[in-house]
């Protein structure tokens, strides 16, 4: 039944990214044992060599060569104590080609035992324990490096009559989508707390118009039906930050803090966060600074603050970057905070962007002493982002926190195009910050609406009071950024239950000062200037003129599939009547004339997360 399902899913697959390709898959044992073998290299030739790819097999000796154009091919097998195996494969458009394995015990050179062990160690979700040697034969321990992600209690209804006022700070942060690609391209679904659907929503570019006042941002709102639940509507908060012109921005003095310690090594981590790098680089002006600091075993600066002109020196320093040794986490934050403060701009831009898969594990004595470092140099002027790099230990709860305690934004890169995104056509944003401690309170009018969720944001949750203290740290909101916040509503005279809540006996839902039947309910948002300490207030009612969803556009149509995917990958308890279809057929309907292929990359992400046997 397994082979089965994994047919099924890997053709489906294959189909809907429209190739006309083929698959190899198969087993690896023991020939004595019959046991699985992990960690087996796979390589791939066919007859004159110009092909040569690799895989390990996993902790159950299965290996997969996904996407083969059709024809004949070499395996070779290399395990470590194991003698190398050969053989012939023939591939066929649309078919999988199976091919089991079982290897027969031999002595190897320590030499290779070693690169086989390092190759262990790159394996995602695994990491190398020990090698024990002994003559020419060696043990090799492994364990499974979990990923980190902070549990997630989703919001639930909660009703206007006893709490009209939501409160939480904005979240520009975008990780959690490039990181659920990453694992449905994989072949699996993510962990349910990888999925945060308020970073979803936010990944993609809106056509919110800019604003036109001279304030920072310009707040839209849209009224519509709920897709997933009819008895339920949406409200859509969208924040839009002003466009800047890169090129006419403040200097900026750029730290860049890169992770070299041994977990880096694997293509997906230091040597795809060197070609992002390069192209940050290529956007960088005369009047900008940048100095390089790397951390392993020890903390050091490869590159003195350099002009942003020397591009073809600051790339030789990336360049000459490898990993090796533990990490050093927060000794590397320290000398870099250093650096950046020895040359702080008043009138610039002072930050620090750390590149890493997260795993802190030598340096600042605690977490909380890491936070608290971050927390003290924030308010100084100096603010902090966070790039994410690779997969098995990705240490994404930490990472989210280090920068939104330093005001910066935290994003998941895992392909080159991910970086451009991010580095290129979004670095105003990366960069600049335009306003910082932004929150939105939002107050609902009990005599239209009777509950409300806001969705997403959990982890931003303030409480209603906090709103109006400017010492309470919020989001902030860099140039050309969107943010979105979506609330789900249950509407006054609806019979539904609250969770939690009886019906109340002795409230009115009359307006008692002035006449706001027409208004759904009052946005509210706080900021502060980029090195302002006191807040600004912005407000907006909103009218209760409800769109019908097929009318409404095509920004909230596809915000709406984001959400009900998100909802499906969480196997949410408000999912309703959620399914793939229909996310799959509201996002079609709103791809309109996108530049960028986002929404379309998002509709093949949903066709293979539905095609998986194991499917929420």
């Amino acid at each position: 039944m397994k082979t089965l399902f994994t047919l099924i899913l890997l053709l489906s697959s294959a189909l809907v990214l429209g190739q006309n390709v083929g698959w190899i898959k198969g087993t690896i044992t023991d020939a004595q044992t019959n046991e699985p073998l992990p960690f087996v290299k796979v390589k791939l030739m066919n007859p004159d060599s110009t092909m040569n790819t690799g895989v390990l097999s996993d902790i159950d000796g299965v290996y997969v060569f996904n996407g083969i154009q059709p024809g004949t091919y070499s395996l070779l097998f290399e395990g470590i104590e194991f003698k190398t195996a050969v053989f012939t494969v023939s591939v066929q458009p649309e078919k999988i080609t199976f091919q089991d394995v079982k290897l027969e015990a031999a002595a190897k050179e320590l030499e290779e035992i070693r690169v086989d062990a390092m190759a262990i160690g790159r394996m995602p979700g695994v990491q190398l324990a020990s090698m024990q040697v002994r003559g020419s034969r060696a043990r090799v321990k492994a364990y499974h490096s979990p990923e980190s992600y902070t549990k997630i209690t989703e919001n639930t209804f909660t009703a206007v009559a006893t709490d009209p006022l939501s409160t939480f700070s904005i979240d520009v942060d975008r990780a959690s989508y490039s990181n659920v690609r990453r694992f449905l391209e994989d072949g699996s679904l993510p962990p349910i707390d990888a999925v945060r659907i308020e970073e979803m929503i936010n990944y993609f570019p809106y056509e919110y118009p800019m604003p036109t006042d001279g304030s920072p941002f310009a707040v839209h709102t849209e009224y519509t039906d709920c897709p997933w639940n009819p008895a339920h509507q949406l409200v859509k908060i969208g924040l839009q930050s002003q466009q800047i012109d890169a090129s006419k921005a403040a200097p900026n003095n750029l730290v860049f803090l890169i992770d070299v310690s041994g977990s880096m090594s694997s293509e997906d981590k230091l040597p795809l966060l060197k070609k992002g790098l390069y192209l940050l680089i290529d956007q960088l002006r005369e009047e900008d600074k940048v100095s390089i600091v790397v951390y392993a075993g020890a903390a050091g600066m490869v590159l003195p603050p350099t002009s942003g002109m020397r591009k073809d020196k600051i790339k030789a320093v990336i360049e000459e970057l490898t990993s090796g040794g533990s990490t050093a986490g927060g000794e590397g934050i320290e000398l870099a905070y250093m650096i950046a403060k020895n040359q702080f701009l008043e009138n610039g831009n002072n930050r620090i962007i750390l590149a890493t898969d997260g795993d802190f594990n030598v340096g600042v004595s605690s977490d909380g002493d890491l936070v608290r470092l971050i927390e003290e140099k924030r308010e100084q002027g100096i603010f902090l982002s966070v790039l994410g790099f690779g997969t098995g230990n990705l240490q994404d709860a930490k990472m989210e926190q280090l920068a939104d305690k330093g005001n910066g934004n935290y994003n998941y890169i895992d392909n080159i195009l991910e970086a451009k995104k991010v580095l290129v056509e979004e670095m105003g944003g990366t960069l600049i910050t335009l306003a910082k401690d932004v929150k939105l309170q939002v107050e609902f009018n009990p005599m239209l609406v009777k509950g409300y969720r806001l969705i997403g944001y959990e982890n931003r949750s303030l409480e209603d009071d906090e709103f109006n203290n400017d010492k309470v740290d919020a989001g902030d909101l860099g140039a050309g950024h969107s943010v979105t916040a979506i609330y789900e509503l249950i509407p006054a005279g609806s019979s539904e239950q609250l969770p939690g809540v009886d019906s109340l006996k002795y409230q009115s839902t009359t307006i008692q000062n002035g006449n706001y039947g027409n208004e759904l309910m009052t946005v509210k948002v706080r900021y502060k200037a980029p090195a302002g300490v006191v807040s600004k207030l912005f407000t907006l009612p909103v009218k209760a003129s409800k769109t019908p969803f097929e009318a409404t556009s095509a920004d909230m149509k596809f915000i709406s599939a984001v959400i009900e995917f998100g909802l499906l990958l969480r196997n949410s308890d408000f999912k309703g009547k959620a399914s793939y279809v229909h996310v799959i057929e509201t996002a079609e309907k709103a791809l309109g004339n996108e530049k960028n292929d986002y929404r379309s990359q998002f509709i093949r992400l949903v066709r293979i997360a539905e095609s998986l046997p194991n499917a929420r």
